[in-house]
């Protein structure tokens, strides 16, 4: 893919609908992958699925959680991925095998997980109620990071660009610059509202090229800042914002806030509706609304790192929004014309002659000289998006793409593949096999039981003082329901909360069982996919829990 052919001259954000991603299981949060080739949605479920984005075919399915995923988060080289679920795991994932590498238990829910920029080691969590813990993936061990008020922990936290810095922000609208290795407070400052009353920080998210910053604040304004300049103002500094984005007219609160990979465009979620905002970050200007279908909460939205392209959820599916393609063929040929109506055309004389006589002669020193030149056709130029300014080159371990072996409805018939019993023999021993095949399905059961084959997944409990236990993530909604999710999790028929279902859920289907780590459930992910997408039959029952606004 040449990208340096995909910059349009015009405008460079989405501007209409461009399909879904169903996931036949409820999607709650997305993220893509450094290059946008891989985009990974957490579901109600607790599964993990991993599109291709190119194909937009999924390319991975990882029976994660038995718990709604809540939050995701790629490494750098794009090799794991970190997922937290609402009964407040945090896991590991190694992408190719599917296998969790470790999981980490916290008291409180998980609002928030973030890997290091540059160090993957490193993974920043912010549990609710709690302040922000710098994890060390390699020992287990943890550090709670210092916060303004120790009695307001309603704290959210994010590393910038390269992973030098952390800034925290509270309910108090407190910000603090923490360096990363040692803690140290580098810089703070106050967002405060236009009467110097303060306003509780709900995000903070960097842009992935230059050195700003966005805060969303419960005052349903956006502020941009220069990262820069608040380094410069220290302590207690009262630097200016460089835009305040809003919605005038209707004052809606924003969910999700992001920029664009070249960060010059800032697109906002509603909380109200299905609704983005996309702002030019330069002016201050608002540029486009997108609107999903009418009723509809959004959940999340994510911006494609190299392209115009926005993945956004609601009511359990991936929309993709996404620029009108015209076909312009004057593009491959300059000397192409589009013709309403047939054209007489005068032939030249010599056109189709093998020799041309009329030709006049080349000037020799021009054309001895391109005949001279070697072209060099091994070598490999750096794609310039994909590498960051302090970098020369690309990540040549980086993991890209999943391969994806066919799916072989009926083995016995095959006339060329190995004999059945010869097949289910080998199938097990492929631990480190990517493919997604039916080899798959037979792969999958000794990790989900935690059988010999594949090694257990050591769990590390993080021991935080003070921190509330009975929290519930805001997803679930409202406190004391937890319980009784937890205790009907296994049925084969639905939990509780299925009556209150949303309309768009097809019925049950009976001996599907409800824990996606069974045996079963986890074994079957993959095929299930597969069979059931062409003839729409709908999901199958994997545990549903009531997510907040999805009614």
């Amino acid at each position: 893919m040449n990208l340096e052919l995909l910059e349009s001259f015009g405008q460079n954000y989405p501007e209409e609908a461009d399909g879904t991603l169903d996931c036949i299981s409820m999607a709650l949060t997305c993220t893509f992958n450094r290059w946008g080739t891989l985009l990974a949605v957490g579901c109600n479920d607790g599964r993990i699925v991993i599109w291709d984005f190119l194909t937009r075919g999924i390319a991975k399915i990882i029976s994660a959680h038995i718990h709604p995923v809540c939050s995701l988060c790629w490494s750098r080289d794009g090799h794991k991925l970190v997922s937290a679920s609402t009964d407040n795991i945090v896991s590991q994932w190694d992408v190719l095998s599917g296998d969790c590498d470790q999981r980490f238990r916290f008291p409180s829910p998980i609002l928030k997980l973030q890997y290091h920029p540059r160090d993957l080691d490193k993974v920043l969590v912010c549990p609710m109620k709690s302040a922000p813990v710098l994890l060390t993936l390699s020992d287990s061990k943890h550090v709670v990071l210092p916060v303004d008020d120790d009695s307001d922990l309603n704290v959210v936290a994010a590393f910038d660009r390269r992973g030098e810095y952390i800034y925290t922000g509270n309910a108090k609208g407190k910000i603090l610059v923490l360096k990363m290795d040692t803690q140290d407070l580098v810089a703070s400052f106050r967002v405060t509202t236009g009467t110097s009353n303060t306003t509780a920080i709900k995000s903070i998210e960097f842009a992935r090229k230059g050195s700003c910053f966005l805060i969303n604040t419960a005052d349903r304004i956006i502020r941009v800042y220069d990262g820069r300049e608040i380094l410069t103002c220290g302590r207690d500094g009262e630097p200016e914002p460089m835009q305040k984005l809003q919605d005038l007219v209707n004052r809606t609160p924003w969910k999700k806030c992001c920029f664009s990979g070249d960060g010059e465009y800032i697109v906002a979620g509603s909380a109200r509706q299905h609704a983005l905002y996309i702002w030019e970050k330069s002016i201050g200007n608002l540029v486009k609304i997108l609107h999903g279908t009418r009723g509809e909460l959004l959940l999340d939205v994510a911006w494609h790192p190299v392209r115009p392209i926005i993945a956004s959820i609601s009511s359990g599916v991936v929309s993709i929004w996404a620029q009108n393609q015209v076909e312009n063929w004057s593009a491959f040929a300059p000397d192409f014309k589009e013709l309403d109506e047939n054209v007489e055309y005068e032939e030249r004389e010599s056109e189709f002659d093998i020799e041309d006589e009329d030709k006049s002669e080349p000037e020799q020193t021009g054309a001895d000289a391109a005949e001279d030149e070697e072209v060099d056709v091994t070598s490999v130029d750096p794609i310039m998006a994909f590498c960051s300014s302090d970098e020369e080159l690309e990540d040549y371990k980086a993991l890209l793409y999943l391969p994806i072996a066919p799916e072989v409805e009926d083995p016995e018939e095959n006339p060329f593949g190995p004999p059945p019993d010869a097949a289910g023999q080998t199938t097990p021993a492929e631990d480190g096999s990517a493919h997604a095949g039916a080899g798959e399905k037979k792969q999958r059961q000794p990790s989900a039981e935690g059988a010999p084959p594949k090694k257990k997944a050591r769990t590390t409990t993080i021991e935080l003082q003070g921190v509330p236990s009975d929290e519930v993530h805001p997803l679930l909604g409202v406190k004391g329901d937890s319980k009784s999710k937890k205790k009907t999790a296994g049925r084969p028929k639905g939990s509780k909360g299925k009556e209150k279902d949303s309309p768009f859920r097809a019925k049950v289907y009976k001996g599907d069982r409800g824990f996606p780590l069974d045996g079963e459930g986890g074994g079957g992910a993959k095929g299930k996919v597969q069979a059931e997408v062409p003839g729409n039959l709908g999901p199958p029952s994997y545990k549903q829990l009531d997510v907040q606004g999805l009614d």
